[in-house]
């Protein structure tokens, strides 16, 4: 088949004109392997049989075309290739112009590749690739196609021993009359009639010698390619699991198992037919040890097949309260091949982390009840128009839940669980019944919707650093911080909805975040971040750990901030030293939108506000939460706040707000008049002092002059304050002191006159000028 791998590749309008129509590319294509294993030159050589061997040909082609339509699902292309079989019979009468026909399409196919340079082969597939996509489903369907001919081969050669069998027995009797009959003597006529007998006698025992060995190599042959199929379709359905674990975090994953079906369909069905033929083998080979070998074979690929083929399609919720309804669905891929009769019930219970890890034996079910599960049983039923066998659990519930010795600070929000499902279930043409059972994603088991933050943590821990093939459920304990950190960028688009990513900038301040580092302005990558830095050790100075503040902002931005993000109008995650190096020359007004690290789900305003003696500070506006955006949306906020003018670095905010403005008065009603709510900063109201700027030297005048500028992110790379925080600067450690806390909220006629604080400090009194003069 290597000669049609190559010409795959010339171009279609090329391989339009190479095959006719009494020949089709269809043919080509479907019985690559078999056209060119054939020895079509010496066909023509062969004078006296010539005929007879491009019949016999002829026949097996459209046999084998016949077979792969049975086979194939699509019913146009079953159609199509029965109508090209039924036309092949058009050389009945000139076999030997099919052989030709053969000839001079696999001589121009060589001419063609002689002069035509193919692009190289392709590497191979990476290990965590989508299941069944592309060249992977052609290569399974050209896999299935190679054994569905393989096993036609085998057929063809048992109905031709069986055939010749039959000829020699004639003959064997035909040579016993004619000596029975000439017991007192041969004259030389039937000495002549007896020796060509013999002869032919012999030649029918070594044609049957011949051919039955073909018969054991293409049945040795057909096996191995059966479990080197097998195995690719198992890589296939591990990798298609795999996918849906990392669907957690936000992974691409396409659900669709129709092709995995397919494709274990097609391997039972090979799989019977060569047991079938390894039975009637055996009996003209009793006692033989290579066919009990392969018996042995064909019943460990079958068990493997059917033990397989049992899928978690929807899986249950990974964090489960205890007395909540949930859901999940499990399908079997050779539903259509379970023994018509008694239905099959599917059980579900719950194991435990070292449960899980004792299944290793197949058929064992753990026999201790760690929990008590209620609806736990469900009936695989079939679809007709789905095609698809499936048990769904709709009204599932954790009665109770029994916790295992904890060790050290343990928490029980860290202990996974699983479902088990599993059955007894009888295929169609199998002796006997099979166990089958597999088991969900680890879960947790929380009590109180409180737990559920840290819970979820456990599961992303989980997800995003298990190895594919991994013990239950052991993950590493650290991992490198470029691996932690595509686990958070993927988990915010997917939680927020939305294709802009985390930035560097923002991804470095996380790492400054999280290894409490603040000053450090290096590679964080390789540095290795620890379960305990994520999720169990509260961050310095707060009463949170990373985890549970990151989850806040992802919570706030889903559902209050995603079209800001989106847009690019919310810097994101930002440090103070770098906050005050992208805002030190800007002029007064310039403000930026930054995730709250001081609380949990909150988003601030930083802005260049004046100084009583004319220079310029950086002022922080108290975060906005979940309930104050519930109560006035962002755009409304910003518009409200006559202190800021120009989103950083020089863009007038109403050009980039104005779409997210809404229309605040209301109507009168019942004799009342309306109101409406206002967001007003209340100068002067501090809890300590603000960053203050050294006034600038040029500042521009003209005002009414701006560039017009387009719409979409203001900075998704950030070029604009690239020259102020070049990747490979260091960035100076500065103990920066609070920034200043300002009331969203105020009554104006109710706001206390406080004058400002008399202390407060002007940035050079306490800071080197020089410090943040860019390098030339």
């Amino acid at each position: 088949m290597a000669q049609w791998a190559q010409v795959q590749y010339l171009s279609t309008q090329t391989l339009s004109e190479l095959y006719p129509s009494t020949f089709p590319m269809d043919v080509r294509c479907y019985l690559a392997n078999w056209i060119e294993e054939q020895c079509w030159d010496e066909i023509m050589l062969d004078s006296p049989e010539r005929e007879a061997r491009a019949l016999s040909l002829l026949d097996q082609i459209i046999s084998f075309l016949q077979a792969i339509a049975q086979d194939n699902p699509n019913v146009v292309e079953r159609m199509r290739l029965l109508h090209i079989s039924r036309n092949m019979n058009m050389y009945r009468s000139q076999p030997l112009q099919l052989v030709m026909t053969v000839q001079e399409i696999l001589q121009k196919e060589r001419a063609l590749l002689s002069q035509t340079v193919h692009p190289p082969a392709p590497s191979p597939l990476p290990e965590m690739s989508m299941p069944l996509v592309g060249a992977q489903r052609d290569a399974g369907n050209r896999d299935v196609d190679l054994l569905v001919l393989k096993v036609l081969e085998i057929q063809n050669c048992r109905q031709q021993i069986h055939q010749l069998q039959e000829e020699l027995n004639w003959e064997r009797e035909n040579f016993e009359s004619v000596q029975v009959s000439q017991s007192n003597g041969l004259d030389p006529k039937t000495l002549e009639q007896v020796n060509k007998l013999q002869n032919h006698i012999q030649q029918l025992e070594f044609n049957g010698q011949v051919i039955a060995k073909k018969r054991v190599q293409l049945l040795q042959e057909a096996v191995v390619s059966l479990e080197q199929c097998q195995s690719r379709l198992i890589h296939q359905i591990k990798s298609w699991r795999r996918e849906q674990h990392l669907a957690t975090i936000g992974a691409p994953f396409d659900d669709n198992l129709g092709p995995l079906q397919t494709w274990c369909e097609q391997l039972l069905g090979v799989n019977v037919k060569l047991r079938q033929e390894v039975i009637i083998m055996g009996r003209d080979w009793a006692g033989a040890e290579s066919i009990t070998e392969l018996q042995e074979r064909l019943g460990l690929l079958l068990q493997t097949l059917i033990q397989s083929s049992l899928m978690v399609d929807k899986q249950p919720p990974q964090v489960i309260k205890t007395q909540s309804k949930f859901s999940t669905t499990v399908r079997y891929l050779l539903g259509e091949k379970v023994a018509p009769g008694k239905p099959v019930l599917l059980k579900a219970q719950i194991i435990t982390e070292a449960q899980a890890r004792n299944l290793g034996q197949l058929g064992t079910i753990p026999t201790e009840n760690v929990g008590e599960l209620i609806n736990n049983t469900a009936i695989l039923e079939h679809n007709t128009s789905t095609k698809s066998t499936c048990a769904t659990f709709r009204n599932m519930s954790i009665k109770k839940i029994k916790r295992a010795d904890r060790k050290g600070s343990e928490s029980v929000t860290e202990e996974k669980f699983a479902l088990l499902f599993s059955t007894e279930i009888s295929i169609t043409g199998c002796d006997t019944p099979y166990r089958i059972q597999m088991i969900s994603l680890p879960i947790v088991v929380i009590v109180h919707g409180s737990q559920d933050n840290n819970a979820l943590a456990t599961i992303i821990w989980d997800c995003a650093f298990s190895e594919p093939d991994r013990i239950p459920f052991v993950v590493p304990e650290r991992v490198p911080w470029k691996q932690m950190c595509a686990t958070l960028d993927s988990k915010f688009r997917s939680e927020v909805q939305t294709q802009r990513s985390l930035d560097r900038y923002n991804q470095h301040f996380l790492a400054q975040k999280i290894f409490d580092k603040p000053d450090f302005s290096g590679d964080f990558s390789n540095m290795l971040v620890s379960w305990a830095q994520f999720n169990k050790e509260v961050l310095p100075g707060r009463s949170f750990t990373f985890w549970q503040w990151f989850d806040g902002v992802m919570e706030l931005t889903k559902k209050h901030l995603k079209s800001y993000w989106s847009d690019g109008l919310i810097f994101g995650f930002i440090g103070k030293q770098h906050l005050h190096l992208i805002l030190q020359d800007r002029p007064n007004g310039t403000f930026l939108l930054r995730f709250s690290d001081s609380e949990i789900g909150g988003i601030t305003i930083a802005y260049v506000a004046p100084t009583d003696n004319g220079g310029r500070k950086i002022q922080n506006i108290q975060p906005f939460t979940k309930k104050d955006l519930e109560i006035r949306c962002l755009g409304d906020r910003i518009r409200d706040i006559e202190l800021i003018t120009h989103v950083y670095p020089d863009l007038p905010k109403n050009d980039f707000f104005k779409k997210y403005y809404t229309d605040d008065p209301l109507p009168y009603s019942h004799g009342y008049i309306g109101v409406s709510i206002q967001t007003k900063v209340v100068a002067g109201e501090s809890a300590s002092s603000p960053s203050s700027i050294v006034p600038r030297s040029e500042t521009p005048q003209d005002t009414h002059i701006r560039p017009q500028y387009p719409s979409g992110p203001l900075y998704p790379n950030l070029p604009q304050f690239q020259p102020h925080y070049p990747p490979d600067m260091e960035v100076p450690g500065v103990p920066y002191p609070d920034p200043l806390s300002i009331s969203p909220f105020s009554v104006s006629d109710m706001a206390p006159n406080n004058p400002a604080p008399e202390n407060e400090m002007e940035l050079e009194d306490f800071l080197d000028p020089d410090i943040y003069k860019m390098p030339q």
